[in-house]
Order: C-alpha cells, then structure tokens, then sequence
C-alpha cells in the first residue's frame, strides 16, 4: 500500500505540474479550488479518519478563515499576516468548541458541531457591519511574493500547490510522531489507547483544533481565489459534502483526500455532459460506491490484498485437509 501511494502521488504531482500549462484560465482556477479543499479536507480527514470523531461543522472554520483573512486584508493588513492569525483563530476557535463538545462522542458530536456550522452561518449573513452579510466582501486581494503577483490564475495555482504540499508534509510528519500514533490508537480501541496512557481528550481535542487550522488556511486560500465571499459556501450543506470528500476518499487513508476531493470539485465538472441530471448521476455513483466501497476508493487495494491472502488461506487449509486424507 506504502508502494501505491507513493506512484500514486509522484504520478498525481507530476500532472499537477504540468496541466496548468495546457488548461486555459477556468481550468486552472478549478485546479486550484481543487488543491484547496485537499487542504480542508486533510484537517477533516485528521478528526475524522485518524482520531475516528464525527465532525459536521468543518465549513464554518472554513468560513471563518475566508472572512478573517477578508476582513483583515480589507483593512490594509498584509496577506502573510492574514495567514496564519487565521489559522490561529481557527485553533482557537477548535479548542475552545472541542472543550464542551467532546465531552459526547459520535452522533452528538456530529449534531453538537453541526449546530455550531448552523450558528456561525447565522453571524456570517446577519452580521453585516462586519461580514457584509448577503452581499459579502468583494474585491479580496491576491499576494504578493517578493515583488512577484500572484493575481494571475497559473501563477496562484502553484503558489497554492506549494501551500498543500507544505501542509501535507507537515501532517505526513505528525502522524509518524507519538502524537500520530495515539490519534489512530484512539479510533482503532479508545479503551485500550487510554488503558496505555493515552489522554483521550486532551489528544482528541488537539486532532480536532489542528483539523480546524488547516480549515483555516484553506478558507483563506479560498478566499483570495475567488476574490468575493459571501455565506453560501459555508453552510451545514458544505460542511456534509466536505464529509463526504473524507467518506469517499478513504478515511484514514493520507491520500484520501486528494481522491476524495476530486470526486466532490472535480467529478461534478466532468459529469456536466449529463445537463440537468447531472446532480443525479453524481449522486447515484457516490451512493452506489458507498455500498460496494464503504472505506473509500483507496481501501480497494487493501480489500484485493484481503480476498487474496484469505484465497490462499483457504487454499493452504485444503491441502492440509487433503494431505491429513492421504495419511488416514
């Protein structure tokens, strides 16, 4: 598995490199939206896949980078300050939600970060001295890079394909480290993890404030791309589809969000041949994936590996029982 994940991302970022220079203007721009919700799904992917909580609330950290980076930048303040105070508030902002709602574990996790989605959607629209409610921010500038703009589509793609490599080293890094290693202890058997030493919610909390951070970066990135926000790409609807990205993709899987985001930005894009039933074909192939995959696209090959240690498994068994046959 080690193997295919590595052909699959060599092979994945060497496309990367080179597409940009063969798509025109709204193909780049889809790359890089791409790219962006690899970033928010990673986080996702980290509580979700790695820590095994049920979050539904993963949007409004989105949302809360975007408008902090727009209000910020509105303001006069740089990008590269923009930055990481957006990802810090999203920390934040992580832990000080994690401290009550983890106290409930699965499905009133969910319902209790849903109802937080629901509630920063609300100030996000209401709030228009500071959000602009629904007529949003406009005119979000893109940065600068040692004199050198980034206002261009091919150049924002790169500078963002940087950005989601850093991060994917950097939680590729955290999860070989002690910390890693007690996140998937934690999903795999709480009791046994917490019988070993294992804080359950001090470890939880922080898969959870971390996955909120990269939330944070992405919705910053987000929002430069697009340069105009507004509520609507932050509602409790996102927050599920971002949940899905992780569910198909793999949960737990390091790669499962670079698939799984392509099936939720990408895919649909695609399927536009279908016109008006185009939703509904995106729909039927997920539902159906999810019965026949219900560990994501990436957990084909283990499942291959699976059937067939079990074949020779049974096989071996045959022959032990054929040979104790002979004997008789």
């Amino acid at each position: 598995m080690k193997r295919i994940s590595m052909i699959l991302a060599l092979l994945v970022g060497l496309g990367l490199l080179i597409a940009p220079q063969f798509l025109k203007s709204y193909g780049v721009y889809l790359l890089t939206y791409w790219l962006i919700f690899i970033i928010a799904v990673m986080g996702l992917n980290l509580t979700v896949g790695y820590a095994g909580q049920k979050s539904l609330g993963h949007a409004a950290f989105f949302g809360i980078g975007a408008y902090t980076a727009a209000i910020l930048m509105k303001a006069g303040v740089s990008f590269w300050f923009s930055l990481p105070a957006a990802a810090l508030i999203c920390f934040g902002v992580g832990l000080i939600l994690g401290f009550p709602a983890l106290r409930v574990q699965t499905i009133y996790l969910a319902f209790a970060t849903l109802g937080f989605n629901t509630a920063i959607w609300l100030v996000m629209r209401n709030e228009e001295w500071l959000t602009g409610g629904t007529f949003g921010i406009n005119n979000i500038p893109r940065p600068e890079l040692l004199g050198w703009s980034l206002e261009n589509n091919r150049t924002y793609f790169y500078f963002t394909l940087v950005v989601t490599l850093l991060l994917g080293w950097l939680q590729w890094r955290l999860l070989r480290s002690p910390w890693g290693k007690a996140f998937t202890a934690l999903r795999d058997n709480p009791i046994r993890a917490e019988s070993l030493g294992v804080h359950i919610r001090n470890y939880t909390l922080l898969s959870f404030a971390i996955g909120a951070a990269y939330a944070g970066v992405a919705g910053v990135l987000f929002a430069s791309l697009v340069q105009f926000i507004e509520p609507a790409p932050f509602t409790v609807g996102a927050s599920i589809m971002m949940y899905l990205m992780v569910v198909v993709g793999g949960p737990g899987y390091f790669l499962g969000p670079v698939v799984g985001a392509a099936v939720g930005v990408l895919l649909p894009e695609w399927l536009r041949f279908a016109q008006a039933w185009y939703l509904f074909v995106f729909g039927t192939a997920v539902v159906l994936m999810m019965i026949w995959l219900p560990d994501g696209l990436l957990s084909i090959p283990d499942r291959i590996r699976a059937r067939r240690q079990a074949q020779a498994a049974s096989a071996a068994r045959a022959r032990a029982a054929a040979a104790q046959g002979g004997q008789a």
